[in-house]
Formats: structure tokens, sequence, C-alpha cells
């Protein structure tokens, strides 16, 4: 995919940080004109990305999430999470509905499911005391006034 635009961000992996992430990513999806859907969809798998991250990833003990995305002329959006945090031991187990590494801490275990349900595609990548990206993708459906053309 050739990038049309693409970003970097960097935060704290603090808690508050989630809905900045949710903000940011939307803000960048402007320009392709995106449905109110798929910017409720893009917006929700950022989220449950970014709060794995700063639950399960750091501990709520600090570190830092970075956020990159691009998108391409076609309007193909590509999103990643990444944390050096503890990293997973068992991906696909991870990725299974309603698994959890907290589970006395009112965690659904639905995080993976909840991106793939509103991804066209996601791939975890991990290792243990290495930390995990996230890359998620989404075709969106360009409308009128995306991506306006130079004269």
């Amino acid at each position: 995919m050739g990038a049309k635009n693409h970003m970097r961000l960097d935060f704290p992996a603090l808690p508050e940080n989630e809905a900045f992430a949710r903000v940011a990513i939307s803000g960048f999806m402007l320009p392709l004109n995106p449905t109110m859907e798929e910017l409720a969809d893009v917006k929700t798998a950022v989220s449950e990305a970014v709060t794995n991250a700063v639950v399960h990833g750091y501990g709520g003990e600090g570190g830092e999430v970075r956020l990159l995305a691009a998108y391409s002329e076609e309007g193909v959006l590509e999103v990643k999470v990444i944390d050096r945090g503890r990293g997973i031991e068992d991906v696909a187990q991870a990725m299974q509905p309603f698994f959890t590494t907290a589970p006395g801490d009112d965690r659904s275990g639905m995080g993976f499911t909840v991106m793939e349900s509103f991804m066209d595609d996601v791939q975890v990548h991990s290792a243990p005391g290495q930390g995990t990206v996230v890359h998620m993708s989404k075709a969106l459906s360009l409308r009128e006034a995306a991506l306006p053309r130079r004269a």
C-alpha cells in the first residue's frame, strides 16, 4: 500500500490517554470522509488496543504506547498500536473470546474479539518481555469529498 498520509503518536500508557487516542485517530481519518459507522468502528478498535496496552502490557505501571496510522489513495486505513510491555505468551489463546489475564478486574476478555468485529483484519505479534504490536486494517468506503485532489 502506498501511503497517501501517515501519522505517528507516542503517549504515556495512562488510562486517560485511551480517549486521546480515539480523538487522534478520528481526526486523522477525516480526510477520507468516513461514515459515522466506520468512524465509530475504528475508534472502538483503537480504544480496545490502547486499553490492552495500558492494562495488560504495562499493568497500569506506566510505559509508552505508540499509535501509527496510514491510509492509501484507495481508502485503506492501517493502524498499529505498539507497546514495549510484558508481551503475550500465547497470542492464539489471548485472542479467544472471554480470555483475560485480569480475572478479578471486571475485564470481559473481549478486546481482541471487538477489534476483529470492527476491522477487516487484525494481526497480533508479541513476545514475553518484548511487548505487543496490534496491526489492524479497514477498507473505508470513499465518498464524495474524500481525499481532495490537488490542482
